[in-house]
């Protein structure tokens, strides 16, 4: 046994990755065969977007993406 090693904490179970599906669909303004990302279209021919709400689950929060920018600390006090 090694005794000079730290004592670590067994890393937790990594969450389940759930990729997303490509989903089909015809656009509702001008008929084109539009696809899209669960259930979020967007047609290159005519502009129509659907609703996001209308997607097949829930989108991440900002709060989730590796880019959101985080608040800075003010430090307070004299130095």
């Amino acid at each position: 046994m090694n005794n000079w090693l730290p004592d670590f904490e067994p890393l937790p179970d990594p969450e389940a990755l759930i990729a997303p599906e490509i989903t089909e669909t015809e656009c509702r303004q001008c008929g084109t065969r539009v696809s899209g990302l669960d259930g979020r279209y967007a047609c290159g021919v005519c502009g129509w977007v659907n609703d996001h709400t209308e997607g097949h689950r829930p989108l991440p929060l900002a709060e989730d993406d590796a880019d959101f920018p985080r608040r800075k600390r003010i430090r307070t006090g004299t130095a």
